[in-house]
């Protein structure tokens, strides 16, 4: 046995009670010591290229993981946007030597032929789980964010890890440790990747209770208080109509639509805006690029 599971979130501020939800659910279901770091406020550089820049305050943060467990042992890399329901050991054990990370497998049918849970589309590959060979992924974050500044593409690095040889990549995490908007028996993870839809800004995601059901067993251990809720709340974080489905829990024996409707006008009629600060961020940097004369990318 390993003595510790270490595990790194990419997050900001706003998702950092989704951090904690997300650690309790990795935390209930896994058998062997865990470590959950959030990896907020890093001092992280961005390139000249503001085409080419950080589509979140945690973009690049991923990269920065081996530095942080000074290049020894392995690590998990997980979005804040997830929920765990199986022992996350299972992920951690996976076989990928003699690669230095192992990302998510071909995505099933059901997942590349869908996005926004549901509307026609096409998902990119994710690599928002991921497991690294902290020895061998000798990787310097400034390096590599220096290379976007004409070596390489934001979508080159981010989608196809072209800092990486082929050799290098083991494409061995199943589709069901990063189920993307969907959830059944199989689920080990389920990833509300669609941020317009995430359970605590938009009550309209089929699988939202299942986020609710975790905060309340926190609020059952007293690891949560609705307190610590409602201030998410006043900061503009969680959507208004959070606290009244929470006492609620409609969707118990399936997704009741008049409820997310009635839950909906709650957050209209409250001026809720979904995700104000990252929407804010892509603005300032749409602006900023269009100063430069270049053609905006958001």
């Amino acid at each position: 046995m390993t003595e510790w599971i270490d595990v790194f979130v990419g997050a900001d501020r706003s998702q950092l009670m989704a951090v904690a939800v997300l650690q309790h659910s990795i935390e209930r279901h896994t058998s062997w010591p865990v470590r959950v770091c959030p990896l907020i406020d890093l001092d992280l550089p961005e390139p000249s290229d503001l085409r080419q820049g950080s589509r979140t305050n945690f973009s690049f943060a991923r990269f920065a993981i081996p530095e942080l467990k000074g290049y020894q042992g392995r690590a998990i890399y997980l979005d804040a946007d997830m929920l765990v329901f199986r022992d996350i050991a299972e992920l951690w054990t996976l076989p990928f030597a003699p690669a230095t990370v192992n990302i998510q497998e071909e995505l099933p049918d059901h997942a590349r032929a869908q996005t926004k849970a549901g509307a026609p589309g096409v998902r990119k590959k994710q690599c928002s789980v991921m497991v690294i060979d902290c020895d061998k992924a000798r990787w310097d974050v400034r390096e590599i964010v220096a290379g976007l500044d004409g070596r390489y593409s934001y979508e080159q690095l981010m989608y196809e890890f072209c800092i990486l040889d082929e050799s290098d990549i083991r494409y061995g995490v199943p589709f069901h440790w990063n189920s993307l908007e969907h959830h059944d028996l199989d689920t080990r993870l389920i990833h509300y990747t669609d941020m317009n839809t995430q359970p605590w800004v938009c009550p309209d995601n089929p699988f939202g209770h299942y986020w609710f059901k975790e905060v309340l067993l926190m609020i059952e251990t007293g690891l949560l208080t609705p307190g610590d809720l409602e201030r998410e709340v006043e900061l503009g974080y969680f959507r208004p109509s959070l606290m009244q489905e929470l006492t609620e829990m409609p969707h118990e024996a399936g997704f009741d639509p008049a409820a997310a409707t009635r839950y909906g006008q709650i957050d209209r009629s409250a001026a809720f805006v979904k995700h104000a600060e990252v929407n804010a961020r892509k603005k300032a940097r749409a602006e900023a690029i269009k100063r430069q004369g270049a053609v905006v990318f958001v």
